[in-house]
């Protein structure tokens, strides 16, 4: 049994990850919607379209993410679901390394950079991640209903489900963006002087990038150090610790929420939308006034 103080404590850790993933909701929302309509109505260079496209991909991520995890206790459906989207959103990481492997040591090249591509992309990866997540968890009973909390999620008690599910959703994805981006450093740092002034500009640009977003997925692994070590525990000691899978939550809610706001300052594309928008809201009725006293002139004249 769970006594009252452990029930507190529980609800507390709850409450905060509810409101951090709702925060992570309105901003992935808003941000998505801002890159569509940027998308929609050709406000965006015709070479910086794939990169929108990605960041799109990822705040669509964080977005359903965020959604699975708040009806988590309202869908227990969601259970296998929510692992999948955990994943989904380390692979947007993937497809925006790849784009940058091929945009910078493949860029002659074209196939691999059409728009049409990395569209589909996302949709084939959720299928195949789907897919190899159910062949795993449904053999070992990894998804169960956990009746402290409310919901369906991979056991954490059971050590090869989440293993697998681990591997799958979590390592597999980050040991290939950080396969990807050294070898992407390498290369850069291999060029010399062999390149030219513009190309040279263009890699130091991307090598930056690429130090920010590699700091932003080295913060989504830090946060998954507390749940490693709560099951590391468990192996050795055997107990189970009641609010390991709110605990869990947590971090997750935590690097969703600075995701939101982290890739609006690493990636430049992404940032200039958003300042842009701002900007035209500015401008638009500062244009008004001017039309309207040309308006204005021009009957003055006429009369």
């Amino acid at each position: 049994m769970i006594n009252n103080q452990t029930k507190i404590n529980g609800f507390i850790l709850s409450s905060v990850s509810l409101g951090l993933n709702t925060f992570a909701c309105l901003i992935s929302c808003i941000i998505f919607l801002i890159i569509m309509y940027h998308l929609c109505y050709n406000h965006v260079k015709r070479e910086d379209k794939i990169t929108v496209v990605l960041c799109g991909q990822i705040y669509l991520a964080i977005l359903i993410n965020a959604l699975m995890l708040i009806s988590m206790n309202v869908r227990s459906m969601l259970g296998y679901l929510a692992i999948v989207m955990l994943g989904m959103l380390y692979m947007t990481f993937v497809n925006q390394a790849f784009y940058r492997l091929i945009r910078i040591v493949y860029s002659q090249n074209r196939w691999f950079q059409s728009l049409k591509l990395y569209i589909m992309l996302p949709i084939i990866e959720i299928i195949v991640v789907t897919s190899i997540l159910l062949c795993v968890l449904i053999p070992l009973n990894g998804v169960t209903y956990f009746p402290n909390d409310y919901f369906c999620y991979p056991i954490y008690t059971n050590i090869p489900g989440i293993l697998s599910a681990a591997v799958v959703a979590y390592i597999g994805p980050f040991c290939c963006i950080l396969f990807i981006y050294i070898y992407i450093t390498r290369f850069i740092h291999q060029q010399g002087n062999i390149q030219t002034l513009v190309i040279k500009q263009r890699q130091v640009r991307d090598l930056l990038i690429i130090r920010r977003i590699l700091i932003i997925v080295s913060f989504l692994l830090i946060l998954g150090i507390p749940a490693m070590t709560l099951i590391f525990m468990f192996i050795i000691t055997g107990e189970e610790y009641p609010l390991l899978g709110r605990i869990v939550f947590l971090p997750v809610s935590v690097s969703e929420a600075g995701l939101s706001i982290a890739l609006l300052f690493c990636i430049p594309q992404l940032k200039n939308i958003v300042l842009n928008l701002r900007i035209i809201r500015k401008v638009m009725p500062v244009n008004q006034v001017v039309q309207g006293t040309v308006q204005m002139n021009t009957i003055a004249g006429t009369q």
